[in-house]
């Protein structure tokens, strides 16, 4: 996850080396708002819990210093090891394959020596709400596709470029969109549309869906499902048949409503007085599940004060550079 992305559209995927070095290149979205609202400390401890290719991490980690440290987490090992290149660039520290896949204490040496320590992990944020005793200044969750993601065909992702039914963050976890679209029945198949989607449609795609099994390909997910939902008028049209299905497969496959639930559980237990959490979205059930937290935080337990009455959006500049900014909301708060 991280680095930001939108469920609207599905991002142009290139595929292949190229794809990925388009991505290495990525501007985070809202990178100056998600570092000012962060308020870094010198010397403070942050947590990026979706470190993505390391471009929100590399600028907290500019702002702590040799006695700060700078905690990394993300699913996607591919996504790691290029924020572990950018993150110790001039260090002979490489990522750790261990189990632990952690990149422990390294330090950029093209910084004077003023670099913190840096812990990168290969694990989901929703880890964080079973660790004991961390304590932290900020924490950042960028959450949704990266760019990395979303433009390498052979992950399944878009549809905008043929590939294998994938969609999985993490490599490693057994469930894939494949598996999900050939395996539910059709009213399962339904809800999950309906409810990570927000696709009206969900019943009529969700029936061709089963009737045209198997399907192996994004290409051919995306020809039935425009088949099935064609556009009616000029709402509909304004987005590819297919993208609100694709987001809720994403969504169900990555457990990521999940997991945001159980890191904002966290973090109030986390975060020491004065620190902070910023969240970007990109999409209105993340939102909403954002927005509730915090308010929760700040009315009913009151240990929150919500620094962003409404969302953060990004500006015409950014979204006209980068496409992917335009759904991106940032919210934030701070422990009191």
């Amino acid at each position: 996850m991280g680095e930001g992305s939108t469920d609207t559209p599905q991002g142009v995927g290139h595929g292949g080396g190229r794809a990925i070095r388009l991505s290495a290149n990525h501007v985070p979205v809202l990178l100056k708002e998600a570092i000012d609202f962060l308020a870094v400390r010198r010397g403070g401890t942050y947590i990026d819990t979706t470190v993505g290719l390391g471009g929100h991490s590399y600028e907290i980690a500019k702002r702590l210093g040799a006695l700060g440290h700078l905690i990394g987490l993300d699913k996607d090992p591919a996504a790691l090891k290029i924020a572990a290149e950018r993150l110790t660039a001039g260090s002979s520290t490489a990522l750790n394959d261990s189990k632990s896949e952690s990149l422990s204490s390294a330090r950029n040496d093209s910084v004077g020596g003023d670099w913190p320590e840096i812990t990168l992990l290969n694990q989901s944020f929703a880890s964080l709400a079973e660790v004991q005793g961390l304590r932290a200044d900020g924490l950042l969750a960028d959450i949704g596709v990266s760019s990395l993601q979303l433009d390498d065909a052979a992950r399944g992702f878009s549809f905008q470029a043929d590939g294998p039914l994938d969609m999985r963050m993490d490599p490693r976890s057994e469930r894939s969109a494949e598996q999900v679209v050939n395996h539910l029945d059709e009213r399962q198949l339904a809800d999950v549309i309906y409810e990570f989607g927000e696709e009206r449609r969900s019943r009529r795609i969700a029936r061709a869906i089963c009737r045209s099994r198997p399907i192996r390909s994004t290409a051919h997910l995306a020809d039935v499902i425009s088949a099935a939902a064609r556009p009616m008028n000029s709402e509909q049209r304004r987005i590819h048949p297919a993208t609100r299905t694709f987001q809720a497969l994403r969504i169900f496959v990555n457990r990521e409503l999940d997991d945001l639930r159980e890191l904002l559980g966290a973090a109030p237990r986390i975060l020491k007085p004065g620190g902070r959490v910023v969240v970007i979205s990109f999409h209105s059930l993340e939102d909403r599940i954002v927005k509730d937290a915090f308010r929760e935080g700040a009315n009913k337990d009151t240990y929150y004060r919500i620094l962003t009455k409404k969302p953060v959006t990004a500006s015409e500049d950014e979204s006209n550079r980068n496409p992917r900014a335009r759904s991106a909301k940032l919210r934030a708060a701070e422990k009191v």
